[in-house]
């Protein structure tokens, strides 16, 4: 039997309240923006070594970050250790080195003088005080030869060392001819670094081609990837060449490679030291599968698990990175098979002792392993963190990830599918309303995901459950050109075969209709990234389908989307992703305004490296040259996930604004 003991989430009242107070169920619409709008609580969390302590990075006002360090059961208030105000800077995750010295990361995005967008990348150590301070990249010279935006990666830790094994990134000087003094060395290395002087020792070399390792956990580094240039172009290639090295050897030997266009190759995840070998995603019969490959020069491969259905997405690890405790893949659902009994056996045991927050997740453990950071979730509820005690066999509440709608009763999701027009059978989830299981004749929003290379899975979504608390139905496809099921579904992907990805999105809106659970007078279509492109692309191809459309932060243009890359390492590869041909016209939102009858609703930030903030300035422009209806609202100083609580909350009103106007009965 577990025994839930007090959490002291009710420490994060006031912050809670700050964002937004909880309301009776269903939300109401006046304050449901800022309901759904508020960021998370809980963005990221970690579990101290000795498992005392929880280190909290959480969304502040508008688009600052806070990052909070509490005792686990404690009723003491948390202190704050650090803050950002996210302009520029901003704080996307901490934790722990030791009991008392944790390591954050902090990105931002700087514009270069020719308006190209320039992100960077920093990691700093400090105490759980927040105080001494050190920055873990090489220091920033005047005489530095080129830009370095990122420090590198942590690849292993101690908890009983003050110092870390880091991927490090080498920028040589010039200038500085005919002193001893000038750094000549290039590119990424592996150093150990000590967090409070920021003393390196060099463990690997740096290497111009190197752009990641992987250690076994226990200080030896065993795979590097390599990954070339095209040429005197200064472009990258698409291949990931690795090598390893036999164990207590030196010796760099061929590994495999992987291609990040096709997607074909080797993906290695992590090293297994007990057995010598790596863990590697390989696919087999179309599919993503798990692999361990030996790293004693035999390269004999074991199949260690294969889903006949969908890809496997990844590996599960413990022990701050350092061990592989199971496979995860989606179907309906997201699954993990736990090769340890005991967690297999733990997570049949919180799933009955927490059944209404189904989605159970082992996020972190302390050293010894008897102290085990637990998220649980569903689709009505992002979920709380736990920490659960293996011995007392007892459980402590850390906080819920969205307090604000603790009240708040979500709309149900669940999981279905319905036919293309060619027959094929597309997986997709329907949420419908609190109150309203029956679904019948409701206003519709159709929800394509992004990527396209993703997909959506059974879970909470905040866009979605917004749209359900002001009454909507609302389709999440995965339509074909998503991630997740094999090769054969990818296709080419959801530019170059933009035409079934939007054939399998508009046929739900069919679907929906035929099973009188949407009125087809009231549906409207809504995305973000690619969704915003699939939504704008359904609206050129089904005129007279949608009688409203919200597109944010969206590709408009296939040849622009290219352009936007020239200026960086990436571009011939985002080019052979896009490819050439008619796709590039006849796929374009952007080029195809005249079909769009319906009105448009645009959100974009002006600092989005994903999709540059043109392409819905472009669109705007366009519609409006057309004679349409559009509206563009551009967030300045935001990226591409618009981190910013009061921000969302603007946009989500507009939303509702905009939906509950076009969709009106008529």
């Amino acid at each position: 039997m577990f025994k839930l003991l007090s959490a002291f989430a009710a420490l994060f009242a006031a912050t809670a309240a700050s964002s937004a107070q909880p309301s009776a169920a269903p939300a109401a619409a006046g304050n449901a923006p800022t309901l759904y709008g508020a960021r998370e609580t809980v963005e990221q969390i970690d579990l101290s070594p000795d498992g005392s302590h929880v280190l909290l990075v959480s969304g502040g006002p508008a688009r600052g970050t806070i990052v909070y360090y509490a005792q686990v059961g404690s009723t003491e208030a948390p202190s704050v250790v650090a803050a950002s105000d996210g302009s520029p800077e901003r704080l996307r995750s901490c934790g722990f080195i030791t009991n008392a010295r944790i390591v954050c990361t902090v990105t931002g995005m700087t514009v270069a003088a020719s308006g190209t967008l320039i992100p960077f990348e920093r990691r700093v150590s400090m105490d759980t005080s927040g105080r001494n301070m050190a920055t873990l990249g090489q220091s920033q010279s005047f005489f530095d030869a080129s830009l370095r935006q990122y420090d590198g990666r942590i690849l292993e830790m101690r908890s009983d060392s003050d110092s870390v094994l880091m991927a490090r990134s080498h920028v040589p000087e010039a200038g500085m001819i005919g002193t001893r003094l000038t750094r000549i060395v290039s590119g990424l290395g592996v150093d150990r670094v000590d967090l409070r002087t920021q003393r390196a020792t060099q463990v690997e070399p740096p290497n111009d081609r190197a752009v990641d390792y992987i250690t076994d956990g226990h200080g030896q580094v065993r795979i590097m990837a390599l990954q070339g240039m095209r040429g005197a172009t200064g472009q990258a290639q698409s291949r990931v060449d690795y090598v390893y090295r036999r164990e207590g050897s030196r010796d760099w030997i061929p590994l495999g490679s992987y291609d990040t266009v096709t997607n074909v190759g080797i993906d290695p995840r992590a090293v297994d030291r007990e057995t010598n070998s790596a863990w590697v995603l390989k696919r087999l019969n179309g599919r993503i599968a798990l692999y361990r490959i030996k790293l004693d020069g035999t390269l004999a491969e074991e199949l260690v698990y294969a889903n006949d259905r969908v890809d496997v997405d990844g590996v599960v690890f413990v022990n701050g990175g350092s061990r592989v405790i199971g496979v995860s893949f989606a179907e309906e659902r997201s699954r993990v098979i736990y090769f340890d009994p005991a967690y297999s056996a733990l997570a049949r045991s919180l799933g009955r002792a927490i059944p209404n927050l189904p989605l159970i997740d082992f996020d972190e453990t302390s050293a010894d392993g008897n102290r085990i950071l637990v998220h649980a979730g569903s689709d009505t509820d992002a979920g709380r963190y736990y920490v659960f005690d293996r011995t007392a066999r007892s459980m402590t509440e850390i906080l819920a990830v969205r307090p604000q709608l603790e009240s708040i009763a979500g709309g149900t999701m669940r999981a279905v599918s319905y036919p293309a027009a060619d027959g094929t059978q597309i997986p997709a989830y329907l949420t419908l309303p609190a109150g309203a299981a029956a679904g019948r004749n409701l206003p519709t929003v159709i929800l394509p995901h992004g990527g396209p290379q993703a997909r959506d899975t059974w879970g909470f979504d905040f866009l979605a459950q917004y749209l359900a608390s002001q009454g909507y139905a609302v389709l999440q496809p995965n339509f074909r050109g998503s991630g997740g099921y094999g090769d054969q579904w990818l296709q080419r992907n959801g530019f170059r075969s933009w035409q079934t990805s939007i054939g399998d999105i508009t046929a739900g809106a069919r679907w929906l209709t035929a099973q009188g659970i949407a009125d087809p007078q009231r549906m409207a279509i809504m995305g973000w990234s690619y969704g915003g492109y699939a939504a704008l692309q359904s609206a050129v191809t089904e005129p007279a389908m949608f009688r409203a459309v919200v597109a944010i932060a969206p590709v408009t243009d296939l040849q622009q989307a290219k352009d936007d890359f020239r200026d960086y390492t990436n571009a011939r590869n985002v080019s052979e992703y896009i490819g050439d041909g008619p796709h590039i016209q006849q796929g374009s939102p952007l080029r195809n305004v005249a079909a769009i009858t319906a009105p448009v609703l645009l959100f974009h930030g002006d600092r989005d490296l994903n999709v540059n903030v043109i392409h819905s300035r472009r669109m705007d422009d366009a519609l409006r040259d057309a004679g349409k209806r559009s509206q563009l609202t551009v967030f300045p100083g935001l990226e591409h996930d618009l981190a910013d609580s009061a921000v969302r909350t603007r946009m989500l009103q507009r939303i509702g604004d905009f939906l509950r106007t076009e969709l009106a009965p008529r």
